[in-house]
């Protein structure tokens, strides 16, 4: 049995007793999303970032703190604020590239490689804590919104982004699931997409703003995007790496027929709207 098989079978095992198997899922996810180069999708992102630093209203000087951070959308359009920022994500790969990017613009920024479920700051450090499409993917979700609590000032703010279940990309994870199903007892990431369970883990917030938005996946064809989405996002490779042949290539199939479904464009190219909620939590 190799590594790949015997991680699949510590994963679907049900004998195993659940906090060894939440750090089997943590480890799995790192090693995911340790595949293929996310930061090419993750900076058709950035106006996300931006759009939730303004609805944070940032005050420059301020500390905050990006959470699952990923190539550093939202730690550079902090950073463009004058905030004293730190990002952190648990994929060494990702975080040098937005130390890169910081470079590059003359930002200062810091970045820390940290695990959403195991912050390692103090509590109260931060006078906001946000993460955009980032701590939505840690499988101990209940934890990972403590920490986020924890971590933020009383009187601080917690901003953040995640795609809606209902929307496209809601979807394209419900699409990956019936053909890998979660490990048992991991609930759908789509889930922070929801303001029901916003309000269920952050329910001692003095107020809580939801909007429902959307981000334009702009590509050249359906076919481009399937392309992207299968060759630099470390989730798909994962699925896709799992399966034989015939049933990848079926999966394949399943992902162009799902964008060419929800493309509005009518000129050959990809524009799909994906929606997602962007939440303002006041401590």
């Amino acid at each position: 049995m190799n590594i790949a098989t015997k991680m699949t079978h510590l994963l679907t095992s049900a004998t195993l007793p659940r906090p060894i198997l939440r750090k089997l899922v943590t480890a799995h996810q790192r090693r995911s999303w340790s595949k293929g180069d996310y930061g090419r999708i993750g900076t058709t992102l950035q106006i996300v970032g931006e759009q939730l630093m303004e609805a944070l209203d940032l005050h420059a000087g301020r500390s905050l703190l990006d959470v699952a951070g990923g190539n550093g959308n939202a730690s550079l359009a902090a950073a463009r604020r004058y905030c004293d920022v730190t990002s952190t994500d648990f994929v060494p790969q990702l975080l040098q590239q937005g130390h890169n990017r910081a470079v590059a613009e003359g930002l200062e920024m810091a970045v820390q490689e940290a695990d959403a479920e195991a912050l390692p700051f103090e509590d109260a450090s931060y006078d906001y804590v946000v993460s955009t499409f980032g701590v939505m993917f840690a499988p101990r979700q209940r934890l990972a919104a403590a920490e986020l609590q924890r971590v933020c000032k009383q009187g601080g703010r917690i901003g953040l982004a995640s795609w809606c279940p209902d929307g496209f990309v809601g979807q394209y994870f419900e699409l990956l699931c019936r053909y890998r199903p979660l490990p048992d007892g991991v609930k759908m990431p789509s889930r922070w997409g929801t303001e029901a369970f916003i309000e269920e883990q952050f329910g001692t917030a003095k107020q809580i703003r939801h909007h429902r938005r959307q981000l334009n996946f702009r590509y050249r064809s359906a076919a481009h995007w399937q392309y992207v989405f299968t060759t630099f996002c470390g989730m798909t490779l994962q699925v896709l790496k799992k399966l034989d042949k015939p049933t990848a290539a079926r999966l394949m199939d399943d992902i162009l027929a799902l964008a060419e479904r929800y493309n509005r464009a009518s000129d050959g190219t990809l524009v799909i709207p994906s929606d997602y909620l962007q939440t303002v939590i006041e401590l």
